[in-house]
């Protein structure tokens, strides 16, 4: 098994995670992936784990002055977008979370992985309750941590009902370094994408993706679309764009072999 690479860092998350809406064209590609694709995992392909739970609270109003309140509570303020069909923006609930509970899920999974994992949120009129106002899956979408201290500061959720396509980055794992021909000579990985961006059907949006260098030799280049993904997932980005790299030896490198 290889081990989870983290890939997270805090600057720049609302740009580089934010999922944007469906374009029109995008949309047909909806149908076409439900109308040709069946929702099952062949063999070889990395399979989700078992759902965590995240509890949640109502939030009454939004604002400033609320989410500092929420904050020095030990909550963080939250979102759940509401999505008819799995994709266009529609109403959202205001909830708040257990910080302690997100920064845990973060530090354990690192935070692409965090966004690209579903999770069950269960919504309580206050924690420590048994009432249970709502059960539903839920996939990250935003996730915003203060620079300094890695709490969260506020995060949203994306509802991911079994019908639901939802683009997803995919964060990709790297396998085969002690034996690619080109890492083995003394050269070195340029790695240019460290997630991809998919259109995932909600049951079986992957884990991760794994890229594997053992093959590669100086010069050549791992693609996009070179990447071997369950055949219901859609690239909605450049096929030709690069992935990795195995370039020539840094020239640091070269002068400390002299």
């Amino acid at each position: 098994m290889y081990k989870l690479q983290r890939f997270a860092t805090t600057k720049g998350l609302h740009h580089q995670h934010r999922c944007r809406l469906l374009s029109q064209s995008a949309a047909s590609l909806i149908e076409e992936l439900e109308i040709q694709t069946p929702h099952t995992y062949p063999e070889g392909f990395p399979k989700p784990g078992p759902l965590n739970t995240i509890l949640a609270v109502p939030r009454a109003a939004s604002g400033s002055s609320v989410s500092v309140k929420e904050r020095k509570a030990g909550r963080t303020p939250g979102i759940v977008f509401e999505q008819e069909d799995g994709q266009h923006g529609g109403n959202k609930r205001l909830i708040s979370v257990q910080t302690n509970r997100i920064r845990n899920l973060v530090d354990k999974y690192g935070t692409c992985f965090f966004l690209s994992r579903l999770f069950n949120l269960e919504v309580r009129p206050e924690f420590g309750s048994e009432d249970l106002i709502e059960n539903v899956r839920v996939l990250p979408r935003l996730l915003h941590m203060h620079a300094a201290s890695d709490t969260p500061i506020n995060v949203t959720f994306i509802r991911a009902t079994a019908h639901a396509l939802l683009k997803v980055d995919v964060p990709l794992v790297f396998r085969g370094e002690d034996i690619s021909p080109g890492l083995r000579k003394g050269n070195y990985l340029n790695t240019i994408s460290r997630t991809v961006k998919f259109l995932c059907p909600a049951d079986i949006i992957p884990p991760y993706i794994e890229v594997d260098l053992s093959e590669l030799d100086v010069g050549q280049k791992i693609l996009m679309g070179d990447l071997k993904v369950h055949p219901a997932l859609k690239l909605i980005q450049q096929k030709d764009f690069p992935v990795c790299k195995i370039m020539g030896s840094r020239v640091s490198d070269q002068r400390k072999s002299k």
